[in-house]
């Protein structure tokens, strides 16, 4: 194994031993120099190892005197039937992977193919493109020497609260404001919404760049658990928030990676009471809600009546993910939100404004949209018959009714985070279970994405990645 992923594999060994007992609660561990010698790997990549341990609650590091195995998490047991508990961990602070940097690096977040290119650009794009080149050719005067407005081009903010108020929301223009993609309208809304040290709820499994926001923010993270029926699990949040002050609920509803679930509206109902009775901030992430494969659905937001939620949107993942342009929606945290935005980013380009909006105003987005959506459907088809092909009795999944990915979960005993350097030196780029939890759990779980089509170069890379398994 290279030298630079050592530490996963080594990361994962300690934890095999310290789910079977090799070291009870208290016992010290193999120093680092037993282990280096022991296990025949470099002083950094123990040291590596341990720390990532530690920032998972597994152990602890204790002044001139090494690393000693941890007492379990404090857990709330969640029970809404005599028969049926959930455990849920008490809040930690949040130390993202390094490993994620390494996926987007490879630019393989949505391909097993890292560095794979497209073969050609879809029409619709074409003329996303076209109508952005063409705002840059006519302008005028000296434009180009000043900032659009904070919030961002008005047009562009009246026809997004047009599009949304089609799909039930009452919004308006002055309640939009314009971000740097959706990532970065995640970013303002919990900063917005957050101090240091907040409690923020999050799916488990969810967005691993959300798990990101909070590192860099300073917020502790509570996990709370997300089935592939429903979601977010509402009854288990209730439980939380009996516990812990919770400030914020970041959420996905429609379509939620990794798992592509649809939350039913009565649970999205449910949210939003939770949400008034605790004082709760609801971040809707709604950047999967369009690649619907039954038909136009409404987002959270079109529930909302007491302005506790924060919309988050772009179409990053309908159009491209090069367009790094989208919006905070929100009537009580907008001024907030803007005032933030001019402080870190002071405007948006006003190029990219004209441009996305002659687009949209045009009628092209949505042409383009209803075809995009038939071609993943197939998509989605052609790669669940290739993974049923390879691990037909040794998987579970769930068919998506929208969005980009699949998740798969072996139920032989595998370790995709140990699999991913070893799959990678195969040109085979994975996205691990753990790095949808802040907790490190979905060790036997892979997204796997739809966004490409199965080609024969992706038919060859699940070979592989099938012959890596049974090594």
């Amino acid at each position: 194994m290279n030298q630079e992923y050592a530490y996963l594999a080594l990361e994962s060994w300690l934890l095999q031993q310290l789910q079977t007992g090799r070291w009870q609660v208290g016992e010290r561990l193999p120093s680092v120099r037993m282990l280096c010698r022991e296990r025949g790997v470099s002083k950094a990549t123990v040291i590596h190892a341990y720390q990532r341990l530690e920032a998972q609650g597994r152990i602890e590091a204790r002044p001139r005197s090494g690393y000693f195995v941890c007492a379990p998490l404090a857990a709330v047991r969640v029970s809404d039937r005599s028969d049926e508990s959930t455990l849920i961990p008490q809040p930690v602070p949040v130390t993202s992977s390094e490993l994620l940097t390494d996926i987007m690096m490879q630019g393989a977040a949505f391909d097993l193919l890292p560095g794979q290119q497209a073969p050609y650009l879809p029409a619709g794009l074409l003329l996303l493109n076209r109508a952005i080149a063409r705002a840059l050719r006519q302008s005028r005067g000296v434009s180009h020497q000043s900032y659009e407005e904070p919030a961002g081009f008005l047009p562009l903010r009246q026809l997004l609260a047009q599009r949304y108020q089609r799909d039930a929301c009452q919004v308006t223009a002055d309640q939009l404001c314009i971000t740097s993609g959706c990532q970065n309208a995640l970013y303002l809304a919990l900063k917005a919404s957050c101090q240091p040290g907040d409690l923020v709820a999050v799916e488990s499994p969810g967005f691993y760049g959300v798990i990101q926001l909070l590192e860099s923010l300073q917020l502790k993270v509570i996990e709370i658990p997300a089935s592939s029926s429903v979601g977010m699990d509402v009854k288990a949040l209730a439980r939380a928030l009996m516990h812990w002050p919770i400030r914020a609920c970041v959420v996905t509803p429609s379509f939620a990676t990794p798992g592509g679930t649809l939350m039913p509206r009565g649970e999205q109902q449910d949210l939003l009471d939770l949400a008034e009775r605790y004082d709760l901030v609801v971040i809707e992430d709604d950047i999967y809600r369009e690649l619907s494969f039954t038909g136009r659905i409404s987002p959270l937001k079109s529930l909302d009546t007491r302005d506790r939620v924060i919309l988050c949107g772009s179409y990053s993942k309908t159009l491209s993910r090069d367009l790094r342009l989208g919006w905070a929606i929100s009537k009580r945290w907008h001024a907030r939100i803007v005032y933030l935005k001019l402080m870190t980013q002071l405007a948006s380009s006003h190029y990219v404004q004209q441009g996305l909006y002659d687009y949209l105003n045009s009628g092209e987005y949505d042409r383009y949209l209803r075809h995009r959506v038939t071609e993943l459907y197939g998509q989605a088809q052609d790669w669940i018959a290739a993974i049923q092909m390879r691990w037909q009795d040794q998987i579970v999944f769930d068919r998506p009714q929208g969005g980009l990915c699949l998740w798969v979960t072996w139920q032989c005993p595998i370790d995709t985070l140990a699999l991913y350097p070893r799959a990678l030196q195969q040109n085979v780029a994975l996205t691990p279970g753990p790095l949808f939890s802040a907790s490190g759990d979905f060790r036997q779980a892979l997204r796997l994405s739809f966004a490409q089509p199965c080609t024969a170069a992706h038919e060859a890379a699940l070979d592989r990645l099938q012959g890596l398994m049974h090594q």
